[in-house]
């Protein structure tokens, strides 16, 4: 029988959120709801009371109420959440206007700053009211390039204040890659910075930020804000404004909020770009924001009294869901800057100094610290700390255990995934429920996730596909310039055809004995070294341009808790794969992608693998050096291509 690295004491469950949440469901609808599994089983069987539950319990402001919770539940996707309600996005996360504080940022060194719920609500006005007045109205994109801090943050919520839709990419990516997501949708303002400050070191993107603000048509204003000097010289990026003379000064004018249908467009997030250019999500206001108060409320259990952080760059739906905090009235550090500067334990320094409750990182975060043999607990205060939230990639149960043994024995460690296709979580944590080690506690509330085989069969207690049988309301709206909805029915619902399923692309069993979910990588071709998503495809576009490789083809292998990316290249004739080569490709890929688009080990291939349809077939190559089977070969047309990668499996495990 399995042992709880953590139970929960009387206390904590009768103080949580999801206990008064419990007893309000029990009043209303008189299920006799007890524990969290009757609660999920009765959230995915009642879908409609349980969000109109959760819309009364997070306290939705909403101009004008809604006629029904949803359509019809048979369409999906396709169904309408919410009709006839009018809502503003940011007006619910800025319902607060006091002097607690909303926002402290911390950066690396002594950068730091910090700002009250009454002077946010000012800082929006503002920024508002100038975007007003360039013409920015309901639907127009508003876009940044920028990293974490205060400044995107209120730049976010005045965009959305207007109805505009916010998207947004971070600096440390290239302005390719950047272009390849913000140029899509052709945003009318893009906000940026100068520059940003990563292990000590200064990097100057005006040059980036030019480029991407050339490459964007009908783009009204580039706004910028002063973070790597006081004083940068805007010349180089046409038609540049200083952050602080767009937004003005003076009393904050009057923060009007536009109400807007419940499925009003908030934010564009971005797929990995896989097979080409990154998908453009279009995700709703009023599903963004009751799932992300689901989530933060009752997985999260976050109170006003929390200072609740996580370990993200305005590039991963991390930072929307962090952002959203504000909602529930907490205080949000941002941190900009390597978490492991000026030393591994930087952060548990700011855990301790900034007194925080709820602290969010990467599985390969956590590896680190282990690897590295850091004793948090030990060497730090943490008598704050409530919560460790984790995402990204899976945990190992070592990685659990660390946590436990390591940081702090009495938290509640809420490891959790989902997905930026949702905004939001298909399985988590929650704060009334045991913890065991490798498993995530279960499937999120109103979320009916089930594991299916190759048959579209639901299985307990091995492997198969995330499946999600119902929808939900966060879920994309539509995908950009997709007018018939075909790329969006072809990413979600068509591996089980004959089955109304989203099928999410992860491996995973769910447990019979306690409920809980193992997750065991990605089953689609998605890069996810250190929990962010990567795009094959964007590292083709540069490799391939390199003078001597004729073809590549990358793919992640499990790698001690993490995935590191493996990048084979086939030469043209008569090239070897030398030092320099090497080098050169790390060093473009660094340059014109990310650091984190950079392989870990970089061959020298015969052939790549190719569909009957001229696909590269990156999943067969993937499934080989993680030990998985290969399916279909036959849909290869060159299928003895595959021996290769047999046989160098073994050197990779040592590699």
């Amino acid at each position: 029988m399995k042992r709880p690295l953590w139970q929960p004491d009387e206390h904590r469950r009768r103080r949580a959120n999801l206990t008064r949440f419990v007893a309000q469901v029990n009043e209303t609808y008189r299920p006799g709801v007890g524990g969290y599994p009757d609660l999920w089983k009765w959230s995915v069987e009642h879908l409609p009371e349980f969000w109109a539950a959760m819309w009364e319990f997070a306290g939705i402001r909403a101009s004008q109420r809604y006629t029904r919770v949803v359509d019809d539940l048979t369409r999906f996707p396709g169904a309408t959440w919410f009709p006839g309600a009018r809502l503003n996005f940011a007006e619910n996360l800025l319902r607060y206007d006091d002097t607690r504080m909303a926002f402290i940022f911390r950066g690396e060194g002594d950068r730091s700053s910090s700002m009250t719920y009454a002077e946010l609500r000012g800082a929006v006005a503002r920024v508002s009211a100038a975007l007003r007045a360039l013409g920015i109205r309901p639907g127009d994109r508003v876009a940044a390039y920028m990293p974490n801090l205060i400044e995107t943050a209120v730049a976010m919520l005045a965009a959305t204040s207007l109805g505009a839709v916010w998207a947004s990419c971070a600096t440390d990516i290239g302005a390719a890659a950047a272009l390849d997501r913000l140029g899509q949708v052709e945003p009318k303002v893009l906000f940026t910075v100068d520059g940003y400050v990563y292990k000590g070191e200064r990097y100057d993107t005006r040059g980036k930020a030019a480029e991407v603000a050339r490459g964007i048509p009908g783009l009204k204003r580039v706004v910028v804000v002063p973070n790597a000097t006081d004083h940068p010289d805007l010349g180089p990026i046409a038609g540049a404004v200083r952050y602080d003379v767009f937004a003005g000064g003076g009393p904050p004018p009057a923060l009007v909020f536009e109400q807007l249908p419940f499925d009003h467009p908030v934010y564009i997030m971005f797929s990995s770009g896989t097979t080409g250019k990154p998908k453009c999500l279009v995700q709703g206001a009023g599903g963004v924001l009751i799932n992300h108060l689901k989530e933060l409320l009752l997985h999260t259990d976050l109170t006003r009294d929390d200072v609740i952080t996580y370990l993200t760059t305005c590039s991963w739906m991390m930072w929307n869901w962090l952002v959203s905090s504000l909602a529930v009235g907490a205080t949000v550090l941002l941190y900009d800057g390597s978490p492991a500067y000026p030393d591994p334990g930087a952060m548990w320094k700011r855990v301790e100094d900034d007194r925080v409750t709820v602290f969010g990182c990467s599985a390969s975060y956590i590896t680190a610290l282990r690897s590295q043999g850091l004793r948090p607990g030990a060497d730090h205060d943490l008598s704050s700390l409530k919560e460790i939230s984790q995402t990204g990639s899976p945990l190992s149960i070592e990685g659990f255990e660390y946590v436990y043994r390591e940081i702090k024995a009495d938290l509640h460690f809420n490891s959790v995934s989902g997905g930026t296709d949702i905004n939001g979580c298909f399985a988590a944590g929650n704060p009334i429920s045991p913890v065991y080690a490798g498993e995530l506690q279960g499937p999120a509330l109103a979320m009916k996730v089930r594991a299916y085989d190759d048959d579209g069969r639901a299985v307990l207690d091995r492997p198969g596909e995330l499946v999600c049988e119902a929808p939900s309301p966060s879920m994309p709206l539509y995908f950009w310039n997709d007018p018939d909805g075909r790329k969006y029915r072809e990413a979600y619902f068509a591996h089980y055809p004959g089955h109304a399923v989203w099928r999410h692309g992860d491996y995973i069993t769910v447990h019979s004995d306690t409920g809980g979910i193992t997750f065991h990588g990605r089953s689609d071709t998605v890069l996810k070294p250190s929990g962010v998503r990567i795009g094959t495809a964007e590292i083709y576009r540069v490799v391939e341009t390199l003078e001597g490789v004729a073809d590549s083809l990358a793919v992640g292998q499990d790698w001690h808790g993490d995935q590191r990316i493996i990048l084979f290249v086939k030469l043209d004739a008569g090239r070897v794969l030398s030092d320099d080569l090497k080098e050169r490709i790390r060093s473009t890929l660094r340059m014109r992608a990310s650091p984190r688009h950079v392989p870990a080990v970089i061959l020298d291939a015969p052939d790549i693998p190719y569909t009957l349809n001229m696909k590269k077939v990156e999943s067969a190559v993937m499934n080989i050096i993680n030990d998985r089977p290969v399916v279909n070969r036959d849909a290869l047309v060159n299928p003895e291509s595959l021996e290769y990668f047999v046989k160098i499996r073994e050197e990779l495990r040592n590699a």
